[in-house]
């Protein structure tokens, strides 16, 4: 017989090392009957959870068969074990593992002493077999090796390549899965969307008629924790039977909230028309560019979305098929946790705002205790800000207090959005000075300015070193905020709109003539094109700074309609460059070469430092390694 196996990694086949079943597959059940041990393991795993997050944090355990199946490449036998972590219900109920390039498979056959096979690579990457690296999962960059006829192709190219030979020899072949179940919709609470169906004795259950939609909820109902009221009002319940017009009963369960919400982004689109539940104006406007929400939306909004926006376009109201283009799972917010714990009855949990920290004589922090009457509370360390933990932080009092650019620029410049974000009062405050120092080198530099936001001519060939670097720092930092937008890390972004005004604050700004100082040229127009950047660059975080310094210092009238601040690939060219130079691999010195040095000229002046020498002084070298625009690497015999 032929086991069976689903995989989205076919690239990785020659890999194999064992196979995993699940306890319920039948070839378990066939080797359990004269192994009492497997029967144990068996009846253990049937009675462990079948969630996958569960499965995704317990221990992996697993035990051989005896049996063993043939490789269809190879020929090669390959065993067959019992795993705990496999489901019956996801594919066929058994894995092909790959050691070598599944994070599972791999601590499982470190567990076990099975083999691992490399049979995916990514230059310059070494692999090995002592600890998990993420590279190893990389389906992007990597691409076969020690895999035979495949060898050299890419994820895309060699699943067709292995799905076609398997095709050949009548052993497999491509396939889409489905893990899709049915969604119960109905839900035992008053106020949702009605289900409209009438219950009739003789008919069975008829469909409300399209004339009597929507079916409207009365909105003098009391819950009061005994059930749904909708059931105790007779004047919703009692109803004819659209078909015989005999006494029947209404629906009383709602529909789940998914269904409210699950295309309501489509709605939007259609505000003009009232009498309709969708115009063809949502397809102008759809789908929506970039979606933004929790790890909680990952499988229940999400899914459900798709699944609703897919039916929308099967009954011909809209003709897009993906409600979202792009995705961006936000980080939880995290916040100290305060309570008391009676001796007997609930905890009660304080919100920071309310609390006050003590600190000894070292101004090392001792306890905390909440301000309206001096009494200590516990700690309860970090956690997500929830309502039931009280740790929130009300964003009013932050922007009454700093403004909202400042709560923006913290929330953007303490970690990535799809990371954690752990809340700071002195972060919050270090937000606010930035801002205040861009406010300040705005209002003391607006004379200089020139107007319109058109610098005066400079021939930045001809500027002193100090303005050529700073000129060079200002499109470096713009070059790297560019591609952090695009890769959505906004908090690299800020980082670079910091050493913009570093670099400007630093820069000279006068010159001596007869005894005065003079402001340069050169600085009024690097101020300006600085600013300019700098400015649009934060206008997406903080824009209401922006867009009032942008009028202020007569860039324009609207900062948003102003170009992107595109980089000077002339202004990053460089004289000389900095390189390292090594002696057998090690840091002996760095050198300063011109820019259009040739390898020749680069070994002689590594050679001739100072700290270089010291170390090569009477031996002989072996040969001179340059790697262009970094290092040098001496290698001595």
């Amino acid at each position: 017989e032929k086991l069976w196996v689903f995989t989205t990694r076919a690239d990785t086949i020659m890999g194999v090392t064992f196979c995993a079943v699940a306890a319920e597959h039948p070839l378990a059940t066939y080797a359990a009957r004269n192994n009492p041990a497997l029967a144990v393991f068996i009846d253990e795993c049937k009675r462990g959870s079948v969630m996958e997050a569960d499965i995704a944090t317990m221990e992996k355990k697993g035990m051989p068969t005896g049996l063993s199946v043939t490789h269809p490449f190879t020929g090669e036998p390959v065993p067959v074990w019992v795993g705990n972590y496999v489901l019956m219900g996801y594919g066929e109920g058994a894995v092909m593992a790959v050691p070598a390039h599944d994070e599972r498979d791999f601590h499982f056959a470190r567990k076990y002493r099975l083999p691992i096979r490399q049979v995916i690579g990514i230059p310059d990457e070494p692999f090995s077999t002592d600890a998990w690296q993420e590279w190893y999962a990389d389906k992007e960059r990597g691409g076969c090796v020690n895999s035979g006829k495949y060898d050299g192709l890419g994820y895309a190219a060699a699943i067709d390549a292995i799905a076609a030979d398997l095709k050949a020899k009548g052993l497999g072949d491509k396939q889409v899965t489905w893990r899709l179940r049915d969604w119960g919709i109905s839900r035992q609470r008053y106020w949702g969307c009605p289900i409209p169906i009438i219950h009739c004795a003789t008919c069975g259950d008829v469909p409300v008629p399209d004339k009597d939609l929507p079916v409207v909820l009365p909105e003098d109902c009391v819950p009061d924790g005994s059930g749904n009221p909708l059931n105790k009002r007779a004047d919703f319940v009692n109803c004819a039977c659209p078909k015989c017009g005999a006494a029947a009963r209404r629906e009383t369960d709602t529909m789940d909230t998914f269904v409210d919400s699950s295309w309501y982004y489509a709605r939007f689109a259609s505000q003009r028309r009232a009498d309709v539940m969708l115009d063809r104006e949502a397809d102008y406007w759809m789908p929506v560019d970039q979606y933004i929400g929790g790890i909680e939306h990952a499988i229940l909004h999400l899914l459900y979305s798709r699944f609703w926006s897919k039916v929308m376009r099967d009954v011909q109201l809209v003709s897009y098929d993906e409600p979202f283009t792009r995705l961006l799972t936000q980080g939880m917010v995290l916040n100290e946790i305060f309570f008391r714990k009676p001796e007997s009855g609930r905890v009660t949990y304080y919100n920071p705002a309310d609390i006050e920290l003590t600190f000894d004589d070292k101004g090392q922090r001792g306890g905390a205790v909440l301000k309206s009457d001096g009494q200590p509370v516990e700690s309860g360390g970090i956690g997500t800000m929830s309502k039931s933990k009280n740790n929130g932080i009300d964003p009013q009092a932050l922007i009454e207090q700093y403004g909202a650019d400042t709560a923006r620029l913290f929330t953007m410049f303490a970690a990535p959005p799809e990371m954690t974000l752990e809340w700071s009062d002195a972060s919050v405050e270090g937000a606010f000075r930035f801002l205040k120092r861009l406010w300040n080198f705005s209002y003391e530099n607006r004379v200089f300015i020139e107007k319109g936001s058109m610098p005066i001519h400079v021939d930045w060939a001809d500027v002193s070193a100090e303005h050529k670097d700073a000129r060079r720092d200002l499109h470096s930092a713009l070059r790297q905020a560019n591609h952090d937008f695009d890769k959505r890390q906004f908090n690299t972004v800020v980082s670079a709109a910091m050493k913009m005004l570093n670099v400007l604050e630093r820069t000279p700004t006068a010159t001596k003539v007869e005894g005065h100082r003079k402001i340069q040229p050169v600085y009024q127009a690097l101020v300006t094109e600085g600013l300019g950047i700098l400015l649009r660059l934060l206008s997406p975080i903080t824009p209401h700074l922006c867009h009032h310094l942008w009028r202020e210092l007569d860039f324009g009238d609207d900062i948003l309609i102003a170009p992107w601040p595109q980089v000077d690939e002339a202004a990053l060219e460089r004289d000389t460059i900095e390189m390292v130079v090594q002696v057998n691999g090690k840091l002996r010195g760095r050198i300063a070469v011109p820019a259009m040095a040739s390898d020749a000229q680069i070994r002689d002046l590594a050679h001739a430092d100072e700290g270089v020498q010291k170390h090569t002084a009477g031996k002989s070298v072996k040969k001179v390694i340059i790697v262009p625009g970094k290092l040098v690497n001496i290698v001595l015999l």
